[in-house]
């Protein structure tokens, strides 16, 4: 058999088993229950479908709920439930394309400087804005995806400029150097403006806001391109971890779709980005996990991932929200935490796996 033949049988992997649709469903959906229940005042899961059974007009049943506690229901937690699965979603199935993409397992939605330029830009918009102005909801936000998006534009240039023998290479080593001069550029506009120190601090640590349906409705185009740009090409996104010459020969145009695949992820991470902060970790530790359960092909892991990583992050919230309730502690914060352990049991199992 020829090398181009094992190589178009190694992508010819399955989409996700059902089993694994169906779990990855109702993690989703059980996380997103939790989220929408808890919290200061119980409303109890009976109570809350008996409102949205209310709100549809389904015959005969009416809402157990005081106005209060509907206005808490679906001006705040529903709202703040929504964001977080977007935002866990994107910056999942961001950080599967990128570790397929780049064939690097460690590959992150912040590889190419999104975080930096994101963070840049946020940094700016506070420091600079007039107060009116950046009281707003669409200038934080914008400023800081105009940031991401021009980080990322940057560090595709200077790759594309570098060398063209290697793209995966040199855009993950552009990535890097983009982030390292928009940080120490960050860096600076902080200490000339040390007043609004503590905002930009607590956007960059990263949190789901409670401000309504206005952010869900700001992500949600960008996670729906993405997501759907993404899932439309996940068959290319395997062909590419076998290498660009191989995948050059089953006929792939690696430099077009590269743009394509990254140029999606980066979209819907940057509009994440933008309204939640930085929430870090996401992106490598939903794909590891639905690797190590549900196998290695992009078919099943991008789709999985997504789910996966919607209910992660919703979950991730409930305890930033309640641990020290009435304070909150910083999403990023909640799902650092988790990161680490996470890294030191996939080096482990690696380590076993490897003798």
């Amino acid at each position: 058999m020829s090398a181009r033949t094992e190589a178009a049988a190694q992508v010819r992997a399955r989409g996700p088993a059902p089993a694994w649709l169906a779990a990855a469903a109702a993690f989703l959906l059980a996380a997103l229950a939790l989220g929408v229940v808890t919290g200061p005042i119980e409303l109890g899961l009976g109570r809350v479908l008996s409102s949205l059974g209310a709100r549809l007009h389904l015959p005969g049943v009416e809402t157990p709920l005081s106005p209060t506690e509907e206005t808490i229901l679906w001006e705040i937690r529903m709202p703040r439930v929504a964001l977080a699965a977007l935002a866990g979603a994107v910056l999942a199935l961001a950080g599967a394309t990128y570790q397929g993409v780049f064939r690097n397992p460690l590959a992150d939605p912040y590889l190419l400087g999104v975080a930096a330029g994101a963070g840049l830009g946020a940094t700016l918009a506070i420091a600079y804005l007039p107060e009116g102005l950046r009281a707003g909801e669409l200038a934080l936000p914008f400023a800081a995806f105009l940031g991401g998006a021009a980080a990322v534009a940057l560090a595709y240039g200077i790759g594309r400029a570098a060398g063209r023998e290697r793209d995966a290479a040199t855009l993950v080593l552009a990535g890097v150097t983009v982030a390292s001069f928009f940080t120490a550029l960050q860096t600076f506009v902080q200490q000339q403006n040390t007043d609004t120190l503590q905002q930009v601090v607590s956007w960059i640590l990263g949190g789901i806001p409670s401000s309504g349906w206005g952010d869900v409705l700001l992500v949600l185009p960008y996670a729906a391109l993405a997501a759907g740009a993404v899932l439309a090409l996940r068959r290319v996104v395997d062909v590419l971890t076998l290498g660009d010459e191989e995948a050059a020969s089953l006929g792939v145009d690696v430099r077009r779709m590269r743009l394509a695949l990254v140029a999606a992820a980066t979209a819907g991470t940057a509009a994440a980005v933008s309204v939640c902060g930085l929430i870090g970790f996401v992106g490598i530790i939903v794909p590891h996990a639905v690797r190590l359960l549900a196998g290695t092909g992009y078919r099943a892991l991008l789709p999985l991932s997504a789910l996966v990583g919607g209910g992660f992050l919703v979950l991730a919230d409930v305890l930033a929200r309640t641990l020290l309730a009435p304070a909150e502690i910083p999403l990023g914060v909640v799902t650092a935490f988790f990161g680490a352990p996470f890294f030191a049991l996939v080096l482990w199992t690696s380590r076993g796996g490897a003798r």
